[in-house]
């Protein structure tokens, strides 16, 4: 599994950008690239990089979402030469000219997620944010529009998805890695110009130069997922032009790799032992289980046969042991999900797995008329370019014990995940990011108790990483990936104080 992205099921996507190609140029960036004009238009449809459907709809006052691209230096080191085009998307502050802030740039995490799609499906969540900030976003580079990583093809990737990531024996084993050596081979030869420039490093200096061509003195910023990361790494390298800040679903800074992943083992199986514990407790009766283990023990149960004879799921497609595993990993992103959980698991434990078949094409990025987004091949080039550990199959073997126990069920998934790295084309930067911004103003750092995919602990470590008087921690009590879309109101008032009144929350507050 990547790191943490947000999962959207694929029929609530949304939208975007824009027919501006933004596709790597040749020529030499021409004078200031600070001191560019952005030529906004209203936004057509999505390229099928970002996930393809509908232009976004028409915002609440009768305005439009509009979008631009941004020329940035293809390669940071040499500023002058090549340029790429960022894919930008902005809904104009609705509220009081002269109450307006600025611009509040949103990055929802993947790496690899389309930013142009992803904020008008949750505009509305932000509405208030509006009032006195433009809404902005974007495709980091390699994603969506803005020039995107690209691997292998929809068909492929079909087939792709369908292997057995978790190999019982040598024979499986062999398969899995000369499947990923295909997989990272096809992106080195169809991606080679922008796979060295596609780091987070590279991504933070592109907001900073965002920040100065949409005309703000600070970046204000709303990062969630692998977002904070995005955020940390650019609070490292400008300290002195972070404005009001807030990280949502926070990454631990601190981990490697393979500490991530075993994070996220645990905080998958938190999730899991929470749903099956909600699905139990309740007065109706809980249709996949009598108690929260028998749940957990027929779900277990059916991923074992499923890995000896898959069931049907799409047509062509079956519904194999992985894509199972990987549809219950999405469903429990958001409590809002379980129900299509278990929904899912009654119909696989009657031969249809449609249902988990359609979940785990969301978290791959796979429309339903056969189309991928990018995401993956994003969030591959952009980990294995970031991340320097490279680890062997050996390597996994050693450590899946340690994995099962902190998971029964997603242990091997997420230790054999490690090996997508492998053979990959692009030394990565470092074993974790640095994020320490001593001078930077607070960032208000918000961590969910319930959540599966960036554990709670990822808050604090986020907190002590940025330093002393920078990172101000607000804990919530519930489920699911990230807090302030959970609607609570309590997060939502004080992110929304910090963020639009500039107050600063005590650390430590609790929501729940």
């Amino acid at each position: 599994m990547p790191k943490p992205f947000r999962i959207r099921p694929a029929v609530t996507v949304a939208v975007v950008l824009s027919s501006l190609v933004a596709g790597c140029s040749s020529g030499s960036g021409d004078g200031d690239l600070t001191a560019q004009k952005l030529d906004w238009k209203d936004c057509p449809a999505p390229s099928p990089a970002e996930g393809g459907g509908s232009s976004p709809s028409p915002l609440p006052n009768g305005g439009t979402w509009q979008c631009a691209t941004m020329k940035a230096p293809l390669d940071w080191n040499n500023p002058k030469g090549a340029t790429i085009g960022l894919a930008l998307i902005r809904a104009k502050a609705s509220g009081d000219p002269s109450k307006r802030i600025g611009s509040l740039i949103f990055n929802f995490g993947g790496p690899g997620g389309s930013g142009v799609t992803t904020l008008p499906a949750f505009g509305e969540d932000y509405a208030k944010l509006r009032t006195r900030y433009d809404l902005v976003s974007f495709d980091p580079r390699g994603v969506g529009r803005s020039d995107p990583v690209e691997c292998e093809s929809d068909a492929q990737l079909d087939e792709f998805f369908q292997q057995d990531a978790t190999p019982d024996d040598t024979a499986e084993r062999t398969q899995l890695l000369a499947r990923t050596k295909q997989f990272n081979g096809a992106c080195e030869r169809n991606s080679k110009t922008i796979l060295p420039h596609v780091r987070t490093t590279d991504a933070a200096r592109d907001m900073d130069l965002m920040r100065q061509v949409l005309g703000d003195d600070k970046l204000h910023y709303f990062g969630i997922s692998y977002g904070t990361e995005l955020g940390g790494v650019y609070a490292h390298l400008f300290p002195k032009n972070v404005g009001r800040a807030v990280f949502d679903g926070v990454v631990d800074p601190t981990q490697n790799p393979e500490q991530s992943s075993l994070g996220q083992a645990r905080g998958f199986q938190l999730a899991l032992d929470n749903f099956a514990e909600d699905c139990t407790s309740k007065v109706t009766e809980c249709p996949i289980g009598d108690t929260p283990q028998d749940v957990k023990d027929r779900i277990a149960k059916l991923l074992s046969d499923l890995d000896k004879k898959p069931i049907p799921g799409i047509f062509p497609r079956r519904l194999t042991q992985t894509a199972a595993t990987n549809g219950i990993a999405q469903s429990l992103y958001s409590k809002d999900f379980w129900e299509y959980l278990t929904e899912g698991l009654e119909q696989a434990y009657d031969g249809d797995g449609k249902i988990l078949m359609l979940l785990s094409d969301s978290m791959n990025g796979r429309s339903e008329n056969g189309e991928y987004s990018n995401i993956t091949a994003a969030n591959t080039a952009i980990n294995c370019a970031d991340d320097k550990p490279r680890y062997t199959a050996d390597f996994v073997e050693q450590r899946l014990p340690q994995f099962r126990s902190a998971s029964p069920l997603f242990g091997d998934f997420l230790a054999w995940g490690m090996l997508s790295c492998t053979n990959w084309a692009v030394p990565g930067a470092a074993d974790h990011p640095d994020v320490s911004a001593p001078g930077a103003a607070p960032i208000l750092v918000v961590g969910n108790t319930g959540d599966p995919a960036t554990p709670y602990e990822g808050a604090r470590k986020m907190v002590e990483a940025l330093g002393k008087g920078v990172g101000v921690q607000l804990t919530y009590k519930g489920q699911g990936h990230g807090a302030y879309d959970s609607k609570n109101k309590c997060v939502q008032d004080t992110v929304n104080g910090y963020l639009l009144d500039g107050k600063v929350p005590p650390t430590g507050t609790v929501c729940s």
